[in-house]
């Protein structure tokens, strides 16, 4: 079975159980500023596992396109993708473990037709110090599963992944309890970084046996939880089953939840017991087409091709949901992808443009399951196809700045620079300096990785501090600002003209920042204009409520949306009215979270003020403001 069969099966299993399948959502998240990505199955679910209602109920399913631009140095050995595909299962109430368990054992081996032999699962061991038992459940029902198809399945204690590496594993031993390092699931973490007030509990994973030859010694023995390259995590169980109270403990949920997801390219190497993920199908024609163009084979140029068609696919997808290259977030990242794709070229002696051979093997390798690669194929093609020759001009002058460079000798700066500048791997500029007869300093390669350390310490820290949407930052505070960010940016329309259009928006504990167009500075009297309509309508203690709508109908409602095709097929539209009220004061699509009523922006005396307004960039202005 290759991987889109394998898609196409999951979805009508489980849809036949009674799941709802759900669109994808798109890559970029709307209404959310401060992600740039979506990057996992469950991100557009959080608001239902956290308690709202799903309009489509209970039991959903998908396959969710995922992107993990922080990934993009680890490309290149046989399993890390930065775009991946999520297959996603969901109980919102419904059912629990043992339907879960059953049903993704039932798939693999029924279905896509592994050998439950090489199947091995992990499961949580417990915290005595946080009240909470050994997930004995999730494991006796694995244990039950792998006896009905004749196997032996010991259950045992591991701990750590470090114990793990020390103890490895026995004959008969394929159930493996660990650590919150390993089995816990919050949105922050170990236990102990749990959120207050958050949905939290164990998860099960299960791992599939590439064999022995594929154990790397320098990871210490075997065992599921090691990197070591035998085992390889194939889909993650969650079940969300307790909630963090203040005291820092813990209470069983009385509606407890299911959060599965499964790496698609993961389980259709397992389907073909190889463990490099780019040798299967939607992979697979992207390295062929790459041997064909540069005439060198995978097996002697493979990080190279591998780097190269993991991020063509990750550009291409980008483009299909409609981010074009650009010098600031998602389009920055989209640019780097295609960059350093090209860079990555030059090692297969490609040095002519070849995305217009690659790009529609790409497009039509998804086009029969994902209808938007199709309509937008020509688009797509056109638009990296641009970005490439645009790149090679760039390449054409980084050659300059290294014969500009090339009169004191190359420093690892200014190695940095025409990496970071221009493009220049640092083979290619080593390369071209040695051709060249030019003096690699003596502290060269130190200057340069001090360099791409701050890079990437950057991007790690980017987003620090920011509301993360349905995500992350659901403490009430945030809440209340998001709320308050739908008030003032009526009463701005109101008071600056309804051409006023959200730019960005960040929330922090402290405060509120928000962008707007707007061609001059706001006069005092309108910035107070505006704080008075808003506390106006924190005054009336209007009713925050919500409805999701298929997006035409919430645009021909009236709904507020300054973030264009970003917006999946179906919306969420938040209303903020007075009960019997014939209009609402703001009706706007949104991911959430709010409040539930604006009178509690004014808990504890508060008020709204603008403490700041000021320019942010041509013809965009910036407010922050607080409650006080």
């Amino acid at each position: 079975m290759n991987a889109q069969q394998i898609r196409n099966e999951y979805l009508k299993f489980f849809e036949s159980r009674g799941h709802t399948i759900i669109p994808r959502a798109n890559l970029i998240p709307y209404n959310d500023p401060t992600t740039l990505f979506t990057g996992s199955g469950m991100q557009q679910l959080m608001p239902y596992l956290l308690g709202e209602m799903h309009p489509d109920g209970v039991k959903l399913t998908n396959s969710q396109t995922c992107l993990r631009a922080q990934d993009i140095y680890d490309v290149g050995d046989n399993r890390h993708t930065t775009f991946f595909e999520m297959l996603g299962n969901w109980s919102l109430g419904d059912y629990f473990k043992e339907q879960q368990i059953r049903w993704f054992f039932e798939f693999l081996t029924e279905k896509v037709g592994l050998d439950p032999n090489k199947i091995y699962v992990t499961v949580f061991i417990g915290s005595e110090q946080h009240g909470i038992p050994r997930d004995d459940e999730a494991a006796n029902i694995w244990q039950k599963v792998f006896s009905e198809k004749g196997i032996e399945a010991k259950i045992v204690e591991i701990g750590s992944q470090k114990d793990g590496n020390e103890r490895g594993i026995k004959p008969g031993e394929r159930i493996f309890f660990y650590d919150d390092g390993e089995n816990w699931w919050s949105r922050a973490g170990k236990i102990d970084k749990t959120p207050i007030g958050d949905p939290c509990g164990p998860d099960s994973e299960v791992f599939y046996d590439f064999g022995s030859q594929n154990h790397a010694s320098g990871f210490g023995l075997a065992h599921p939880a090691s990197d070591s390259g035998q085992f390889m995590e194939i889909g993650n169980q969650v079940f969300m089953q307790y909630r963090r109270l203040e005291d820092g403990s813990f209470e069983p949920l009385a509606k407890k939840n299911v959060d599965f997801g499964g790496g698609l390219e993961r389980i259709a190497a397992a389907a073909i017991d190889n463990p490099d993920v780019f040798r299967i199908s939607i992979l697979r024609p992207i390295i062929e087409k790459l041997q064909t163009i540069s005439g060198k084979n995978y097996e002697s140029h493979t990080e190279s091709m591998r780097v190269i068609a993991d991020h063509l696919r990750a550009a291409t997808f980008l483009a299909v949901d409609g981010i074009v290259p650009s010098n600031k977030e998602q389009g920055y990242v989209m640019r780097r992808f295609l960059r350093r794709a090209i860079r990555f070229a030059f090692d297969l002696g490609i040095e002519q443009n070849f995305l217009q051979e690659i790009v529609p093997v790409i497009a039509d390798l998804y086009a029969s399951d994902y209808p938007k690669v199709a309509e937008k194929r020509e688009s797509v093609i056109a638009t990296l196809v641009k970005e490439e020759k645009v790149f090679r001009q760039t390449l054409i002058k980084g050659l300059r700045e290294l014969s500009r460079f090339a009169a004191d000798g190359l420093t690892g700066v200014e190695l940095f620079t025409l990496y970071d500048t221009y493009g220049f791997p640092i083979e290619l500029s080593t390369e071209e300096a040695f051709k060249q007869d030019i003096k690699l300093s003596e502290n060269w390669r130190q200057e340069f990785d001090e360099r791409m350390t701050e890079q990437r310490l950057r991007s790690q820290t980017a987003t620090k501090g920011t509301f993360k949407g349905g995500l992350e930052g659901n403490a009430i505070i945030h809440r209340k600002y998001h709320t308050v960010a739908h008030l003032m940016g009526q009463a701005m329309r109101m008071v600056l003209g309804e051409n006023t259009a959200q730019r960005g928006a960040n929330i922090t504990e402290e405060r509120l920042r928000f962008d707007f167009s707007y061609p001059e500075k706001v006069a005092p009297e309108l910035l107070k204009q505006i704080e008075d309509i808003v506390n106006e309508q924190i005054d009336k203690d209007l009713k925050v409520t919500f409805a999701e709508y298929p997006i035409a109908q919430a645009r021909a409602m009236g709904a507020y949306g300054e973030f264009g095709d970003k917006y999946g097929d179906v919306v969420k539209v938040y209303t903020m009215a007075t009960n019997g009220a014939e209009k609402p004061f703001s009706i706007e699509i949104c991911g959430g979270p709010h409040i539930d009523h604006t009178g509690e922006l004014a808990e504890g005396g508060k008020k709204f003020k603008i403490i700041k307004e000021e320019s942010s960039s041509a013809g965009v202005r910036r407010i922050k403001a607080i409650l006080a």
